[in-house]
C-alpha cells in the first residue's frame, strides 16, 4: 500500500500569510469608510474574519476528504451552482447587478463557487474520456458547451470578468487534458469577437476600455478608478508610508477595500511589500505546478492544475489591472480583497490541493 505523505505545508503557509496580511489590510483600507458609512471601524475587518475562520475551517474538511470523492458529485455540484446562479439573477439587484443570493443571514455570490464547479467537472470529463480528447468534438465542443452553460448565466449577471477568467483556465485544462493545440487556438478565435462584442455592447465597458488606454485624459471622469490607482502605486516608492498612510482610502477611491486593495497596499507598504504579495503568489504557483505533477492520477492533477491556474490567473488579471496593465473589471485579489465567497471558494480550493499533495507519488518527487 502507498504510504500517505505529509501536507504541502510550504503551501499552506503562504496562503495563510495571504489571508493574515489580508485581514490586516482589509482594516487598514475599510477603517475610515467603515466608521462614515456603518459607524464602526472594525465593521469589514470583523466580517472577513469570520469569514476567514469559516473558510479556514472548510480548507481543513476538504483537506481531509479524499480527492477521489468528488467524482461522485459532480453533478449534484454542477446542478447546484446553476441553480445558485439562477437564483442570483432572480435576486434583488445591488449596485444594478444581480450576483448574490441569501441563505438566512449569509449572501453568497454563486459565481465564486462556479469557478470550481468548472475545474472539478473539466477534471472528471477529462479523465473519463481520455481517449477522446483528441477529438475536436469529445475533446472541446461537448466540453465547453457544458462549462458555457455556467458562462452564460454569469455573463447575465452582467459579469464579464468571471466568464474570461473561467473560460481562459478552461483552455489550460483542456490543453493539459490532452486537447489539440489547434483546436483550442481555433476556440480562442471563436471567442475574440464575442469578448469584444461584451466590451462595446455596454456604455461604461467602452468607458473602462478607451480610460485603459488614456487614464489621465479624463482623470475626474471615466479614468478615475484607474488614475487614482497608478498614482497611490507610484506614491509608495520603495517601503511605502508606513502602515494606515494610505490617502487612497481617504475617500479617494469608493470601497478600496474590495477590488482595489493592491493601490492600497503598494501605498502603505511599497515596491517591497508589493513584492513580497506577487513572491507568495508565485510560490503558490510552484507548489501547485508540483502538486499536479505528482498527483498520482489524471483526475488529481487536472483539478489540483485547474484550482492553482484559477486563483494564480486571478491575481495576475487584478494585480495588472490595478496597475493599468489591463482595463479595470470588478476582478477580487484572492485570500487578499474583502469578499466572503471569493475568500471561502478560494480556501476550499486550497483545502483540495492539500489533500492531493497528501496523496502525492512519492517515487516523484523524490526523483525531483
Amino acid at each position: 500500500m502507498r504510504r500517505r505523505q505529509r501536507f504541502d505545508y510550504t503551501l499552506l503557509a503562504a496562503v495563510l500569510a495571504l489571508v493574515s496580511l489580508g485581514l490586516v489590510m482589509i482594516y487598514s483600507a475599510s477603517a475610515i469608510w467603515a466608521e462614515q458609512h456603518m459607524g464602526n471601524p472594525f465593521y469589514f475587518f470583523k466580517r472577513q474574519l469570520a469569514w476567514a475562520a469559516i473558510g479556514l475551517a472548510a480548507m481543513v474538511a476538504a483537506s481531509r476528504l479524499n480527492y477521489n470523492r468528488y467524482r461522485e458529485w459532480v453533478g449534484p455540484v454542477f446542478a447546484l451552482t446553476v441553480l445558485g446562479l439562477v437564483g442570483a439573477l432572480f435576486s434583488l439587484p445591488t449596485a444594478n447587478v444581480h450576483r448574490w443570493v441569501r441563505v438566512g443571514p449569509l449572501a453568497l455570490q454563486p459565481a465564486e463557487f462556479a469557478k470550481l464547479t468548472a475545474v472539478l467537472f473539466l477534471a472528471y470529463y477529462l479523465d473519463r474520456k481520455r481517449s477522446k480528447t483528441g477529438s475536436p468534438f469529445w475533446g472541446l465542443i461537448l466540453p465547453l458547451s457544458v462549462v458555457g452553460v455556467i458562462l452564460l448565466l454569469i455573463a447575465k449577471e452582467p459579469d464579464m470578468g468571471t466568464p474570461v477568467l473561467i473560460f481562459a483556465v478552461s483552455m489550460l485544462v483542456l490543453f493539459i487534458g490532452g486537447g489539440r493545440a489547434q483546436y483550442l487556438l481555433g476556440a480562442l478565435a471563436c471567442a475574440a469577437p464575442l469578448v469584444a462584442y461584451e466590451l462595446l455592447k455596454y456604455p461604461y465597458r467602452r468607458a473602462r476600455l478607451l480610460s485603459f488606454l488614456r487614464p489621465f485624459d479624463d482623470p475626474h471622469g471615466a479614468g478615475y478608478q484607474l488614475a487614482q490607482s497608478i498614482i497611490a502605486v507610484g506614491s509608495g516608492g520603495w517601503f511605502g508610508k508606513g502602515f494606515g498612510g494610505s490617502k487612497l482610502k481617504l475617500m479617494y477611491l469608493p470601497t478600496p477595500h474590495t477590488d482595489f486593495i493592491f493601490p492600497v497596499i503598494c501605498e502603505e507598504l511599497g515596491l517591497v511589500g508589493a513584492l513580497a504579495i506577487l513572491g507568495l503568489f508565485t510560490l503558490f504557483l510552484m507548489r501547485g505546478v508540483r502538486i499536479a505533477r505528482s498527483a498520482p492520477n489524471l483526475f488529481g492533477t487536472l483539478l489540483a492544475a485547474g484550482i492553482t491556474f484559477m486563483l494564480t490567473l486571478q491575481a495576475f488579471l487584478n494585480v495588472a489591472m490595478s496597475i493599468g496593465l489591463l482595463p479595470t473589471k470588478g476582478i477580487p485579489l484572492p485570500f487578499l480583497s474583502f469578499g466572503g465567497s471569493s475568500l471561502l471558494a478560494s480556501l476550499i480550493g486550497v483545502g483540495i490541493l492539500l489533500n492531493i499533495s497528501r496523496q502525492s507519488n512519492p517515487e516523484i518527487i523524490t526523483a525531483r
